[in-house]
């Protein structure tokens, strides 16, 4: 079956999406790891920065049709939670 040019941008839009989102997890665990605590409000700073551009950039390929609002929904919903259970996995160290 062969894809439809706006298929491989939509596939090519959620790859690029999910990897900043790693970005932003591998980010909070070497800040966790290494560096500064979660209540530090540079780390503060730093992560609203991040969630708010991958924000952002689901945002803007939802209008360009390349994810559905409900997928870029779960991608937030997903990486809030992860670094949800970093911050709870930090705290009780």
């Amino acid at each position: 079956m062969e894809h439809t040019e706006e298929q491989t941008y939509q596939a090519k839009a959620l790859e690029l999406l999910k990897a900043d989102a790693e970005k932003i997890e591998q980010l909070i665990k070497v800040q966790m790891d290494h560096l500064t605590l979660p209540s530090c409000p540079l780390y503060e700073e730093v992560l609203d920065t991040q969630m708010f551009g991958l924000s952002r950039e689901i945002d803007f390929a939802v209008k360009l049709g390349l994810i559905e609002r409900e997928t870029g929904k779960i991608l937030m919903d997903t990486l809030e939670k992860k670094l949800s259970i970093l911050h709870d996995a930090y705290t009780n160290k």
